[in-house]
């Protein structure tokens, strides 16, 4: 087992330990009294900064590949595992995980699992949370337990599954997991439709009826336009808004549902759309744009789909420097607010459009923000009514509270 330290979100110097089998990861928990495990380090952002001293765990060093019956479409594989490489093991079978991972060479599966990162394509996909079969964790007596299986008809302990994804590692250390995949798209295209502030909520409500299934509906203001264009290269159409609607599938359903989506929108807005069939660039430009944005800031809204709309225009109004994108279809409205912001500004922004959420069942978090802010500003916003659940699944599962403590919601 390896070690050195490091300084996670301000809080430091932590001693960092990597350990190299399931056993040795096992006998650290028993010796610790807190762990922050981590991999590629592309979530450390996220979540309150840890106060209390503690082991920084790395798990890169379990990466192996456990099983792979690429006729049953599924994997299992160790949760330090990065994207990019499992990538490189699917595509030779013509299979692929069909989330959109920002730094996927650094990104690692235990790490994706934990803060449940999803992309432009979960409107068509779901989340990592829909793909997960089986999982093995370890808790905080260093013992292996697990749920789900191998196989896709096994749904013996799904919901256990579904509880560890977006727990943020504070219910016990992932180490293993089983997926289940899907066939490489064998044709892809975007659709790029300008639009007004006036017209997009019409926009929005019409791809929601249209005949067609995209499998992502991106909503762009001109500053996160310019960005994501920019990356791949391209040059964004010049209006207020970009909805980015996209379509994967074999060649004659795709043509198809392109065709039928420009008579759609032609016919009820008079748009003219920008159809790209060599969507590459610009769609690793969507699924890279969170990670490079440069800003003070980053917060994301969950909201009902049909709210989406509006508050990506309130935000364009209350910061008008600022980069927003929705997964239009899902409610999801990630914003990049510029460097020039102050602490007060931000705090005080997010207090109204949190109260604002809040009276759609909604709500607001901060993904990213200089440490020092992390004082004062609340990054997970007030606990929601489960809070009181969330806290006893935590007793339960972590009853020493040794697994990344203090770190999500309400200070679990």
């Amino acid at each position: 087992m390896s070690a050195t330290t490091c300084v996670l979100d301000g809080f430091g110097p932590l001693d960092v330990a990597r350990p190299g089998s399931v056993n040795e990861l096992g006998d650290l928990i028993r010796a610790a009294t807190a762990l922050y495990p981590f991999g590629g380090k592309t979530q450390m952002g996220l979540g309150n900064a840890p106060t209390r001293p503690g082991v920084a765990v790395d798990l890169r060093g379990l990466a192996e590949v456990i099983d792979f019956p690429a006729r049953d479409m599924t994997i299992t594989v160790e949760a330090g595992m990065t994207l990019e490489r499992l990538r490189g093991i699917l595509e030779p079978e013509n299979l692929r995980l069909p989330i959109d991972v920002p730094e996927s060479t650094r990104a690692t599966l235990g790490g994706v699992l934990a803060a449940n990162v999803s992309g432009a394509r979960r409107y068509g996909y779901g989340t990592l949370r829909d793909y997960v079969i089986g999982i093995s964790a370890l808790n905080d007596e260093g013992n292996v337990f697990k749920a789900g299986g191998r196989v896709v008809k096994n749904v013996a302990g799904y919901d256990l599954c579904k509880l560890l994804v977006g727990s943020l590692g504070t219910l016990g250390i992932i180490t293993q997991v089983t997926l289940k995949l899907r066939p490489l798209a064998e044709q892809q295209a975007l659709i790029c439709l300008p639009s007004d502030a006036a017209q997009l909520e019409a926009i929005l409500t019409s791809l929601s009826d249209s005949r067609t299934r995209p499998v992502c509906i991106e909503v762009l203001n001109r500053s996160a336009a310019n960005c994501v264009f920019g990356q791949a290269a391209l040059k964004a159409p010049a209006a207020p808004w970009i909805v980015l609607v996209g379509y994967e599938g074999n060649g004659d359903a795709v043509s198809w549902q392109v065709q039928q989506l420009v008579k759609e929108v032609g016919a009820h807005f008079g748009l003219q759309a920008r159809i790209d069939f060599t969507t590459h660039s610009l769609c690793c430009a969507l699924t890279e744009y969170a990670s490079t944005a440069a800003c003070a800031l980053t917060f994301r809204a969950s909201l009902p789909p049909s709210r989406t709309a509006a508050f990506c225009l309130q935000a364009d109004r209350d910061a008008p420097q600022s980069a927003v994108r929705a997964h239009g279809g899902n409610g999801i409205v990630h914003g990049h607010w510029p460097g020039d912001l102050t602490k007060e500004q931000a705090a005080s922004i997010l207090t109204t459009w949190r109260e604002r959420a809040a009276q759609v069942r909604g709500s607001v978090i901060v993904q990213r923000c200089a440490h020092p802010w992390k004082q004062s500003l609340d990054v997970w916003g007030p606990p929601t009514n489960d809070i009181r659940l969330m806290r006893e699944v935590k007793a339960k599962f972590d009853p020493r509270s040794i697994f990344n403590p203090g770190r999500f919601v309400d200070g679990i």
